[in-house]
């Protein structure tokens, strides 16, 4: 019994599955799609597939620039770096090597797997040729600054310069592009004329604060400081003192805001500057947002949102709430495809928003397996801030 009792205490401390049955922790799964997505016992640069299961032509081998990004933070925090580094690198390639771009900007989505010299894009075959998705070609600001915090969270973990030298041309991109005061959406469509989209989003300024705000921090500069100051103060701006939430953003002046609410826009400004000012949109969260004991999308209550529910517990291990952490952790675990991966959401469920490349349609997710849900699972795991690159409690 000692003996047994002994192996279980060692099984634990090792992080290993204590049964055969037992499944794979969100790291070691991120750390097998990187793997899939290029030869094995290669370091070659690799962009992992979004949906691995999608059959949809707009999603089938698809990488999304924010998903990978995600996935490259939760590596990070898991302290792979190795499996971090090959989509950081598919990253920096994807900057070299655009196959028209060559001015700092990322294109939101490309084709996964190992990197092709130009990077492709995902695409398929229409009636009259060719069909790329003007959203996947166009480059919005706010997967841009992720690419910046998942270039910066490796060069933090000491993965070298190189990363850091990569965060800094995409961030020269952005701040002589998208300044409006604040930032504007970014760019949609392809080369060579993509539409500016004139709107502003209270996430999308989130993730340009905490990644500026690395930079300068990186690099030690004002300037960048300052541009992260710029974008705190957009998002400052979107406090809504009526109900004590954020608006999802601007309408297309970049003046009119937009008060329906998203998740993102309630728990990410709290997981990058802390709660102390802007607490109550948790509660404004938990009121107008979940369903079934997770968290929706957004207000539309379409169906528990795997990311958002594993964003909530991160938040509260960052808050000191362990019991309301096991709580949200609990229900992501559900979200367990057979794969170990994790679903994006527990049924097709609805937005409240609508697709870029057809307004007709409602923007959805999907019960399928998906990286970005699996990444922040990952990070509410190991209770990784990808804003800050530090982890709760250490």
């Amino acid at each position: 019994m000692l003996a047994r009792i002994a192996l279980l205490l060692a099984v634990l401390a090792l992080g290993l599955p204590a049964a055969a049955d037992a499944a794979p922790s969100a790291c070691a799964v991120l750390a097998r799609q990187v793997d899939q997505a290029g030869p094995k016992n290669s370091k070659a640069p690799v962009f992992v597939v979004s949906y691995p299961t999608a059959t949809d032509k707009a999603l089938k081998d698809v990488a999304f620039l924010y998903d990978n990004a995600a996935a490259t933070l939760a590596l990070t925090g898991c302290g792979d770096a190795a499996h971090a580094g090959r989509i950081g690198d598919a990253i920096l390639a994807a900057l070299d090597h655009d196959r028209f771009w060559k001015d700092g900007r990322l294109r939101n989505g490309t084709l996964a797997g190992p990197v092709a010299i130009p990077v492709a894009l995902g695409g398929w075959q229409g009636k009259d040729g060719w069909v790329e998705d003007g959203y996947q070609a166009g480059s919005d600001t706010g997967n841009m600054a992720w690419a910046m915090l998942a270039l910066l969270g490796l060069h933090h973990a000491g993965a070298g310069d190189r990363y850091l030298h990569g965060a800094e041309r995409i961030a020269r991109f952005v701040e002589r592009s998208f300044s409006n005061p604040g930032f504007t959406g970014g760019a949609f469509g392809g080369e060579p004329d993509p539409q500016r989209n004139t709107w502003k989003s209270t996430e999308h300024n989130v993730d340009l604060a905490a990644a500026f705000a690395a930079l300068a921090r990186a690099t030690h500069s004002d300037h960048w400081a300052l541009r992260a100051r710029q974008a705190r103060a957009f998002v400052d701006a979107m406090w809504r003192r009526d109900c004590g939430c954020f608006a999802v953003g601007t309408g297309l002046d970049g003046k009119t805001l937009n008060t329906f609410l998203a998740l993102d826009a309630q728990i990410w400004p709290l997981l990058a500057f802390g709660t102390k000012a802007y607490g109550h949109a948790l509660t404004v969260a938990r009121e107008r947002m979940t369903v079934d004991g997770g968290f929706a999308y957004s207000q539309a209550r379409g169906g528990v949102w795997t990311e958002g529910t594993a964003q909530a517990a991160l938040l509260a291990k960052v808050m000191g709430r362990p019991k309301d952490a096991a709580r949200l952790t609990a229900i992501v675990e559900k979200a367990r495809a057979p794969d170990g991966a994790y679903y994006a959401s527990d049924r097709d469920a609805a937005t409240g928003f609508r697709l870029d490349t057809d307004t007709s349609q409602e923007r959805r997710y999907f019960h399928i397996p998906h990286l970005g849900a699996t990444a922040w699972a990952a990070l509410a795991a190991r209770g990784f801030n990808p804003f800050t690159f530090s982890a709760a409690g250490r």
